[in-house]
């Protein structure tokens, strides 16, 4: 990717895909079953995807509502899951765990980051809900392929989190603040300016996307909105 700042957008099918992609998104996180905030896909949809789309792909590993792995049950099924979606070519995923009292599960992403072998991945939003961010990130800094963090900031969504958005945004390159910042969860076009005069340069959206709700597909005019607004030059 280029220096330009990165616009992710979910897509649950092929129609999506190629929406986000006409309308200049760089990037796609895929998910099924947004009833359950996003789950894993299947790898024939990933396939479908794939040949629809040249633009990057991030796969959503996740089997259930919430931010447990479910466990070593639950654990063995996403390991088994992320080896299909692997074995069908995908090559970067989104995960995130949390045990009961807040802490990375450390068990279950070390298991399946082993399975993707390298590939770069995403922490998702279950920073959001962590005890300790900061003990988080220092806890994940050095595991392969952790290259971006998905967060609002605040469990709310960004309303809530721009302060502690800004503040992350401001520690960039420490110990444990190394992976990009991609904002997401009610995130807003008033929003852009000032998170990107922070210094913060990729963001997702999901809801946004689709003006008429999530049981209409993509609009391509949706994103190329947020793609202008995300490109605009700073005041």
């Amino acid at each position: 990717m280029s220096n330009r700042a990165v616009l992710e957008v979910i897509a649950l099918d092929e129609q999506d895909a190629v929406a986000a992609q006409t309308g200049g998104a760089d990037r796609l996180e895929l998910v099924t079953d947004m009833a359950a905030d996003g789950l894993t896909p299947s790898g024939a949809g990933f396939a479908a995807i794939r040949a629809a789309v040249d633009i990057p792909l991030r796969v959503m590993l996740r089997l259930a509502d919430g931010f447990s792995a479910g466990g070593p049950e639950g654990t063995d099924a996403l390991v088994a899951r992320a080896a299909d979606l692997r074995e069908a070519g995908a090559d970067e995923f989104v995960l995130g765990f949390l045990t009961p009292d807040g802490e990375p599960d450390l068990v279950a992403v070390e298991r399946l980051i082993a399975v993707l072998d390298g590939c770069r991945w995403t922490f998702h939003r279950a920073i959001d809900r962590a005890a300790d961010r900061d003990g988080l990130r220092k806890a994940l800094a050095d595991l392969p392929g952790l290259d971006t963090y998905l967060t609002a900031g605040a469990a709310t969504g960004v309303d809530d989190g721009l302060a502690t958005l800004k503040a992350e945004a401001a520690r960039a390159g420490e110990p444990g603040y190394e992976a990009r910042v991609l904002v997401g969860g009610g995130l807003r076009l008033d929003h852009l300016p000032g998170l990107r005069a922070a210094g913060l340069d990729a963001f997702h959206i999901g809801g946004a996307a689709r003006p008429e709700g999530w049981t209409a597909p993509v609009s391509a005019a949706a994103v190329r909105t947020w793609r202008e607004a995300v490109d605009a030059p700073l005041s």
